[in-house]
C-alpha cells in the first residue's frame, strides 16, 4: 500500500538552491531526501533537530557592522593588507 504524500513548496534563493543541491549530491541525497530526513529528524525528536543560539552582543554588532558595510558599499579598510594587519592585531590581545 503506497504512503500518503503532500506537496511541500519552499523558496529559496537560486544561489543557495544550486550550493545545497551540489553538497547534498555529495552526500548521496537529493534537496527532497534532505527535507525529508530533516522533517522526520523533528517528529522523532519533538524538536529542532540543529542547535539553535541567539548571538551575543559582540556577534550582534560584528552583524551590525557587516550590514552597515553591505549597504553603503564601503569598506572598512583601504588595502587588503590594512586588513591582516588590523586582523593581527587584534588577534595578538
Amino acid at each position: 500500500m503506497a504512503a500518503n504524500t503532500s506537496m511541500l513548496h519552499v523558496r529559496v534563493d537560486d544561489d543557495t538552491k544550486a550550493q545545497a543541491t551540489e553538497a547534498l549530491a555529495a552526500l548521496g541525497l537529493s534537496v527532497s531526501d534532505a527535507v525529508r530526513l530533516f522533517l522526520r529528524r523533528v517528529v522523532a525528536d519533538q524538536a529542532f533537530p540543529l542547535e539553535l543560539k541567539v548571538p551575543n552582543a559582540k556577534t550582534r554588532a560584528a552583524m551590525a557592522e557587516a550590514e552597515k558595510i553591505v549597504r553603503s558599499r564601503k569598506a572598512r579598510f583601504a588595502t587588503f593588507d590594512a586588513m591582516v594587519a588590523d586582523l593581527e592585531k587584534v588577534g595578538s590581545q
